[in-house]
C-alpha cells in the first residue's frame, strides 16, 4: 500500500482507469446489511476508500465517509466531491489509518465496507476496531479482484499469470508487488481471518462469498462472476499502467522505457494483443473493445 502513496504515484490516472464496481456488487451488500429488521442507515464508513470509487455508491446512507492512508487518493476523492454539482454534503473525506478509527465513536457506524484495500490490512487491529465502532446488528462487508482475465480468450489466462506473478524481473511485474497483500488478494482473501477469531462473541455472522465463475473452481460454491467491464485495447493499456506493481518496476529499471518494442506493460500487452489476433484470424486494432472481467471475493460479518 505504500507505493500508494508516494507522491510520484499518478492518483488521478488511476482513478480514471480503474475498473467500476458492478450495481449488483453493492445491492448484495445492501441486501447483507437489511437481513436484520433492526438495521439502520445512517452512517457508512468506506476504509482504504482510494479515490472513492465504492465510497460514493453507499447512497442509502445519511452520511458516508472515506478514509486512506494517502494524501494523495484523499485529495482526489474531495476534487471529484467539490466537481459533483448535486453534492448534499453527505460524504466526507479523512485521512487515517484504517486500523486507527479514534475519529468515530462507539457504536457509531451501521456498514463499514473496503474495496480492493482489506489485503493490506492488519487484522489484529481491523476487527477490534470495527467490533468497537459498529452498532449492535451493524454489517462489515470487504471484496477485492483477482487478477483479470479475458472472457472471450481463456488462453490468455496463462500469459498473464506469467506477467504478474512471474518472477524475471526485467519481463515481468511479479517482484514487485507487495507483499502480502497481494498474494492475499489473489488467494481470494483466504487469509483474512475469521472475526470471531480475533474477537470472539463480538459478530454474530461471518461469511466468505466468491464470485469466481468457473476460473478459481477449486473454491467453495462460486457464484457467477459480476465485475465485467467492455473497454477498448488502448484503455486495457492505460489500465495496466495503474499496477503499483509496474510503478515499482519503472523505478528499478529506469531504462526499460528505451526499450524499442516498449517499456515492461507494452511489451506485455503487444503480447497479448498478437495472440487475440490470432485467434480472431485478423488485426485488432487499439480501438478494438475486449470484454474483461475479475473474480471478486467478499468477506462479511454481522456486529453481535
Amino acid at each position: 500500500m505504500a507505493t500508494y502513496a508516494k507522491s510520484s504515484f499518478d492518483s488521478a490516472i488511476y482513478a480514471t482507469f480503474r475498473p467500476t464496481y458492478p450495481r449488483s456488487l453493492f445491492d448484495f451488500v445492501f441486501r447483507y446489511h437489511e437481513r436484520n429488521n433492526s438495521a439502520r442507515w445512517n452512517r457508512a464508513v468506506d476504509l482504504g476508500c482510494g479515490t472513492g470509487q465504492a465510497t460514493v455508491e453507499l447512497t442509502p446512507f445519511k452520511r458516508v465517509t472515506g478514509v486512506d492512508a494517502s494524501s494523495n487518493m484523499i485529495k482526489v476523492a474531495q476534487g471529484t466531491l467539490k466537481n459533483t454539482p448535486t453534492s448534499t454534503g453527505q460524504y466526507e473525506y479523512i485521512q487515517a489509518s484504517a486500523e486507527n478509527l479514534t475519529f468515530l465513536e462507539d457504536s457509531s457506524v451501521d456498514l463499514v465496507i473496503s474495496a480492493q484495500a482489506c489485503h493490506w490490512f492488519d487484522w489484529n487491529k481491523i476487527w477490534p476496531e470495527v467490533a468497537r465502532v459498529l452498532r449492535k446488528n451493524g454489517s462489515a462487508v470487504f471484496w477485492g479482484y483477482s487478477q483479470f482475465r479475458f472472457a472471450r480468450y481463456p488462453s490468455l489466462t496463462q500469459r498473464i499469470n506469467a506477467y504478474v506473478e512471474g518472477t524475471d524481473p526485467l519481463n515481468t511485474v511479479g517482484p514487485y508487488w507487495e507483499q502480502p497483500g497481494r498474494s492475499i488478494l489473489d488467494n481470494h482473501l483466504i487469509e483474512v481471518p475469521d472475526a470471531n477469531e480475533i474477537v470472539p462473541g463480538a459478530f454474530s455472522d461471518f461469511e466468505r462469498v466468491f464470485f469466481t465463475g468457473d476460473y478459481h473452481p477449486s473454491l467453495p460454491s462460486p457464484r457467477s462472476v459480476i465485475m465485467r467491464k467492455k473497454m477498448t485495447w488502448d484503455d486495457l493499456l492505460s489500465y495496466l499502467n495503474t499496477w503499483s506493481a509496474l510503478h515499482t518496476f519503472r523505478q528499478h529499471n529506469p531504462s526499460d522505457g528505451e526499450n524499442p518494442h516498449g517499456d515492461v506493460a507494452v511489451r506485455f500487452w503487444k503480447d497479448l494483443k498478437e495472440c487475440a489476433e490470432r485467434e480472431d484470424g485478423r488485426a485488432v486494432e487499439g480501438h478494438d473493445e475486449v470484454d474483461i472481467e475479475w473474480p471478486v471475493a467478499v468477506v462479511m460479518a454481522k456486529r453481535a
